[in-house]
């Protein structure tokens, strides 16, 4: 991500710590630059301290993430020293996405359709997720290469749903019922719903200035919490994936809570496309339905702040 801002106050509370990536978040997005030949075999890899003001993280979590790669086959040397290497045969790519294809993590699925989006004149995503974090990394590789002169679309399009600041969220939740732990675990969801849309934001709109792309963004708040995440993709592709919960403990102002949430960027990622049979185009075709249904109706303004 190029852009980390400053978190603006929550309910009150000036908030300076900033949401961060955790290691697998960190080690999904560096496998699938791998996979993907953004990373080539044989390529030294940025040193740790550029990937932790990349990814604005401890370098403790990118030692973790570049050793959880290594013991994948995917990186060699990784070490406090010298930046890692991507390896000369790394593990075959698995970044088919498709009916006939086996879902994948969302993070390692995301990223090449996103890429592959891009190369139309006219990039049109629309999104319903808890947070838009997936759809940040999956971002990095399209905007590399618009950046390299690779995609140059005229013109991208890109819509977010996500859930209002002001409902009770079914997760990520505490486990107890006490209410301070409640707020801060809507707090902390709050913080980062807004920090990572703004993110998505800049780093979009910023292709006006840079490369003169005709760039729209617009979020909208829904009134529940979404039980899947959703993404389609030049009104041709559709992907979904299930929010699996789990029992997880969250440091929160420097607390440690017991929390009911789940890891989107892990979520297995089903697609769907247009013209790989009826049932498929079905699906692509009523999911547009739907997700415009959400946005024209029950949806309301959404303020990337407090």
């Amino acid at each position: 991500m190029s852009v980390d801002p400053e978190l603006a106050s929550v309910n009150g509370r000036k908030r300076s710590q900033r949401p961060q990536a955790s290691h697998r978040e960190v080690a999904d997005e560096l496998r699938t630059r791998i996979r993907s030949g953004v990373l080539r075999p044989g390529q030294r890899m940025p040193t740790q301290a550029k990937l932790a003001d990349e990814f604005g993280v401890e370098r403790g979590a990118v030692r973790q993430a570049l050793r959880i790669l290594q013991s994948e086959h995917l990186l060699t040397n990784v070490s406090k020293g010298a930046p890692a290497t991507v390896a000369p045969e790394p593990a075959p790519a698995r970044l088919a996405v498709g009916p006939e294809a086996p879902p994948q993590p969302t993070m390692v699925a995301l990223t090449p359709r996103i890429e592959a989006a891009f190369a139309a004149s006219h990039v049109k995503i629309d999104a319903l997720c808890l947070t838009s974090v997936s759809l940040n990394l999956a971002l990095g590789g399209p905007l590399r290469l618009i950046h390299a002169g690779r995609l140059e679309p005229a013109k991208i399009d890109v819509r977010v749903l996500l859930p209002s600041r002001n409902i009770d969220l079914a997760f990520p939740t505490a486990v107890s019922a006490d209410a301070s732990a409640e707020d801060a675990v809507h707090d902390r969801w709050l913080a980062q719903r807004n920090a990572q849309g703004q993110v998505l934001r800049h780093n979009l709109l910023a292709l006006r200035a840079t490369h003169g792309i005709d760039v729209q963004v617009a979020f909208r708040a829904l009134p529940f919490t979404p039980p899947v995440k959703l993404y389609l993709l030049n009104g041709a592709e559709a992907l979904l994936a299930y929010y699996t919960l789990g029992r997880h403990e969250r440091e929160i102002d420097h607390e440690h809570l017991q929390t009911y949430d789940a890891e989107g960027t892990r979520s297995m990622l089903f697609a769907f496309e247009q013209g790989a049979g009826l049932r498929d185009t079905t699906f692509v075709d009523q999911s547009h339905r739907w997700f415009n249904a959400l946005w024209q109706t029950i949806s309301s303004e959404l303020e990337l702040t407090s």
